[in-house]
């Protein structure tokens, strides 16, 4: 490893850097609303646990922290607004040993979009990437020094980093990968073992809870029809994400980085080998652009070392950076001014109305329980804005399964007075409707003596999955009571009835449905207990391949996913 004299080289442009980075990034933390997705986070971080549905518990941890000092959204995002800054100063430190000249470092930093994004919005990969560069840092010295404390402090930032995303796992076995020489050091056993074990009760957690990350992220995520789209667009995405005018050449020259050592390695393998792993991954499902961040960190480290290694960039690039710069900061002032074009686009509309939103919503249903129909989005921003925990959302057959499956807020309802409210009208229900500053208009209603079974869960034991047109199946089903209480499927003492649904999907709407007969309800479960039934199953006439799925309906609501999804071919 190259040990120049450029150690000796002034922090000062960096310290100014950052405090410019530091200061922007907590402008915008303060101004600017909550995204729904950190909306959702918060919600996790009023029910700290283990685990969740969809991620580990560290953006729990993170959020929690900062709510704690201040509930706003500066006090939500605030580690973040830090970590961040700590991630760049540590790449400083590990890329002096290379020769990185603090201009280039500056430049590509500000011109690396995904930085920005991650400066101010906490997500999962909020952590994920202080963690991702605090790997890093240790690891370099641990190459060069095979040190029993190092290895344990490698230990407790890859359980962090396990803690923070599933993605932590690519980093970690390319980075082994790269360096199989580690698995003769001793010390090596103490990072695995160490992290092993501080990962422990996020499995136990996962076994528990019947292993929900692992069947939603592996299975339930994959789209049913691949489109070439999900493969074509992948490349043009992380493009934007390195910088929309200057991502081309950083990877370019990231690519042609001399290999002098294995810490440059290491990167290399991180670089091409996560770069490949979600390209590979577009055949099941779209990539969203964020999905590769722990890809960006050996990105920009291995264009500055090839920077160093080759000469400073054509003068072409250091105006190219500039206006790349340029644009960025014109996105983000647009977002922090709220100019009208962005409050239009994309994802950026989820930060804009909804702190009124909510409280006019507040306004007009009190302290009664809301009940907003597919999505966790709305809710958690609810939740949020009015600092409680009295916003569910009811995830119809029609939607996925998410957090809010898991959580009590749903036992809290039971029979309560509810507000409810969806995107568009339900004869018969929906009898009133809100419309936000920004014309966002949702229809609702109230409904009495709420009963649901959202959460309660139906295994289908090994059976049929083929079956001749108009044939009758029966299906043997075990029914879980995940609830603190007794639940029973009876009509008697409620207003609402109760029905079991076998809905067979295709392309995603249901094409057909049947009911299970009234011996159904006649059926009681103990708390935590569980219920053995057989439903008689009249197959589609129409043949075909389906999905079947089994789902508990409520009057007046949709019905939820109650099980696991199956093939089912009409044949």
């Amino acid at each position: 490893m190259q040990q120049p004299g450029s150690l000796q080289q002034s922090n000062k442009p960096i310290w100014y850097f950052l405090l410019l980075w530091t200061l922007l990034n907590a402008i915008q933390a303060y101004t600017l609303e909550l995204h729904g997705d950190e909306a959702y986070y918060w919600v996790y971080s009023r029910f700290l646990d283990w685990g969740y549905f969809d991620h580990p518990p560290m953006v729990a941890v993170f959020i929690k922290i900062g709510d704690t000092l201040m509930h706003n959204e500066l006090g939500l995002r605030l580690l973040t607004v830090f970590t961040n800054s700590a991630s760049v100063y540590l790449l400083w430190l590990v890329l002096k040993k290379y020769n990185a000249s603090d201009k280039w470092f500056i430049l590509v930093v500000s011109g690396l979009f995904i930085f920005h994004i991650y400066g101010f919005t906490t997500t999962p990969d909020s952590p994920l990437l202080f963690f991702t560069v605090l790997f890093y840092y240790f690891y370099q010295r641990y190459i060069d020094e095979d040190k029993w404390t190092l290895a344990f402090i490698l230990a407790i930032v890859a359980a962090c980093l396990l803690y923070s995303k599933y993605h932590g796992i690519i980093l970690l076995g390319l980075t082994i990968l790269s360096n199989l020489k580690l698995l003769t050091r001793p010390s090596f056993y103490l990072i695995v073992l160490g992290a092993m074990l501080l990962f422990i009760p996020h499995i136990l957690w996962q076994v528990h809870h019947d292993y929900p990350s692992i069947k939603y992220h592996l299975f339930d995520r994959s789209a049913s029809v691949y489109r070439l789209d999900f493969t074509t667009l992948y490349p043009l995405g992380q493009l934007a994400m390195a910088g929309p005018f200057v991502g081309w050449f950083l990877f370019y020259s990231a690519a042609k980085a001399r290999v002098n050592d294995s810490f440059i390695r290491c990167l290399l393998f991180n670089f091409i080998g996560t770069f490949l792993f979600f390209f590979i991954t577009t055949l099941k499902g779209e990539v969203q652009p964020h999905w590769t961040l722990i890809a960006f960190v050996p990105l920009l480290m291995l264009a500055l070392i090839r920077f160093a290694q080759a000469g400073n960039p054509p003068q072409w690039f250091y105006k190219l950076a500039l206006i790349n710069i340029a644009f960025i900061l014109f996105v983000r002032s647009a977002l922090l001014f709220q100019y009208p074009f962005v409050m239009n686009i994309g994802q950026f509309k989820s930060y804009f109305g909804f702190r009124t939103w909510a409280k006019q919503l507040r306004s007009r249903i009190g302290e009664s329980h809301l009940i907003i129909r597919d999505g966790f989005q709305d809710p958690s921003k609810y939740n949020y804005y009015t600092n409680s925990t009295r916003a569910m959302s009811y995830d119809s057959r029609y939607y996925r399964k998410n957090q809010y499956d898991i959580w009590p807020i749903e036992d809290s309802l039971q029979h309560e007075r509810i507000y409810y409210l969806q995107d568009n009208p339900e004869k018969g229900l929906t009898t009133d409707s809100v419309v936000d500053e920004y014309n966002r208009k949702y229809y609702s209603g109230w409904v009495s003596d709420a009963r649901t079974y959202q959460k309660a869960g139906i295994d289908i034991a090994p059976g049929n999955v083929k079956a001749k047109p108009g044939q009758l199946v029966y299906f043997n089903l075990t029914i879980h009571n995940p609830y603190a209480h007794p639940i029973s499927f009876g009509d008697e003492g409620y207003l609402h009835k109760a029905f079991l649904d076998a809905c067979f999907f295709q392309g995603g709407d249901i094409k057909y449905q049947t009911q299970a007969p009234a011996d159904f309800n006649m059926i009681n479960i103990p708390q935590k207990g569980q219920a053995k039934y057989a439903f008689p199953v009249n197959v589609p006439m129409a043949k075909g391949k389906y999905e079947l799925f089994f789902s508990i309906r409520t009057e007046p609501f949709a019905g939820s996913r109650n099980s696991g999804m199956i093939s089912f071919v009409v044949e």
